[in-house]
């Protein structure tokens, strides 16, 4: 149709083949593969010792679908994300009780992530349902992402809640979320999780039962132009064990598990101009009875364009404190620790993609209190960050 069309009526023709051509072009492909290797070569100095090295690996492999191009399925799309992680754990030897790498795990393995369908159902909103990664939507902020430490990723007052963890790297859990966006500003999530999260790769596999019940998370806000101010909520629909607290039965006394968020970030400046800023701040805090923390903040900027003529260069400096619950400390305290109230960590990095598909990021930080013990001395770590896309 499309060369009779052209060849019989030059000039309406040229107009709707050259209308044709731009809707293919604008058209995004019905299936888009990608894989992201990152390797970690680390050193930690702890306890006066000399720096111990270490390295570990994380491999992610994505597929994102348009189901109305592949199956005729209106206004629905897939994702689908495979990660194997591999190698050391340098936080056994840094001893924080943060973490320090966001792809360190506990148990090395190939793993399914993520595998979700989401569905728009009206103008702003959409419907997402399957495994997921909570921090992928909430607790979340573009101008932290390039710092290594996992504090900030997501507040650790709620990474360090539920039977195994909340639906985040590197378990995930079943859950569905519901997205809605007001005037192209404004927006407002829900997402209800299974409070066990659980994956095949996992030792006991995906999670169906929803025996510990549900995590429920909400956030609401605005974000215009790297701007953004949102505040979130979360808790759990039973009762979670209390650190330290156990009835007439020996059993730990059930506690309401719950929580709050504010997210605030502010770009400076042209973006696409040199030394384009970001700025953001984190806090949340939690009941403080059934997790180490009562709460934490995360601080810092993001300057990106920082060298003439490398557009991919970025450099970001961040602070982070976690408050721990006077349960936690009570439990130090009965191992004869001099606790602290905090653990305070800075960071300071670097980045640089070298090649289309070759990333190099130096990461340098420093931990004080570590594992919320007051005399521990300062803990340093050096990491260099490859990462390869393709």
């Amino acid at each position: 149709m499309r060369s009779i069309l052209c060849g019989g009526l030059p000039a309406l023709g040229l107009f709707f083949c050259a209308a044709s051509a731009q809707a293919q072009e604008a058209q995004e492909p019905a299936l888009d593969l990608a894989a992201t290797y990152r390797v970690d070569l680390s050193g930690v100095a702890a306890d006066g010792r000399r720096m111990r090295s270490f390295g570990l690996d994380d491999l992610n492999v994505e597929a994102n679908g348009d189901l109305d191009q592949l199956v005729g399925w209106k206004g629905a799309s897939f994702h689908i994300d495979v990660l194997n992680n591999l190698g050391d754990r340098p936080n056994d030897v840094a001893a924080t009780l943060q973490g320090i790498d966001n792809i360190e795990v506990a148990a090395p393995k190939l793993r399914l992530f993520e595998i979700w369908v989401e569905q728009k159902l009206g103008k702003g909103t959409t419907l997402r349902a399957g495994l997921y990664d909570l921090n992928s939507e909430f607790y979340s902020s573009d101008a932290s992402g390039l710092l290594i430490a996992p504090a900030f990723g997501v507040g650790s007052e709620i990474a360090a809640t539920g039977p195994n963890g909340p639906s985040i790297f590197p378990t995930t859990a079943l859950a569905v979320r519901l997205d809605q966006r007001f005037g192209g500003v404004g927006f407002a999530r829900v997402a209800v999780l299974n409070a066990t999260a659980g994956a095949l790769g996992d030792e006991h596999g995906s999670a169906l039962d929803f025996h510990h019940g549900v995590l429920l998370i909400g956030e609401a806000g605005v974000e215009k132009d790297g701007d953004k101010f949102a505040l979130g909520a979360w808790g759990y629909s039973q009762r979670q064990d209390d650190l330290t607290q156990v009835d007439g039965a020996g059993d730990p006394v059930r506690r309401d598990a719950r929580g709050a968020y504010v997210i605030a970030q502010k770009a400076l400046g042209d973006p696409d101009r040199p030394f384009a800023t970001s700025l953001f701040v984190r806090a949340g805090i939690s009941e403080g009875k059934t997790t180490p923390y009562k709460g934490g903040w995360q601080g810092g900027l993001l300057l990106t364009h920082l060298v003439p003529g490398r557009d991919d260069s970025q450099f970001s400096f961040g602070v982070n404190q976690a408050y721990l619950s006077e349960g936690y400390r009570d439990l130090l305290r009965g191992d004869g620790v001099h606790t602290a109230a905090t653990e305070n960590a800075i960071e300071l990095t670097y980045s640089d993609k070298l090649t289309k598909f070759l990333t190099l990021q130096p990461d340098l930080q420093m931990i004080w209190n570590r594992g919320g013990d007051a005399d521990a001395q300062r803990v340093t770590v050096a990491t260099l960050r490859a990462t390869l896309e393709f």
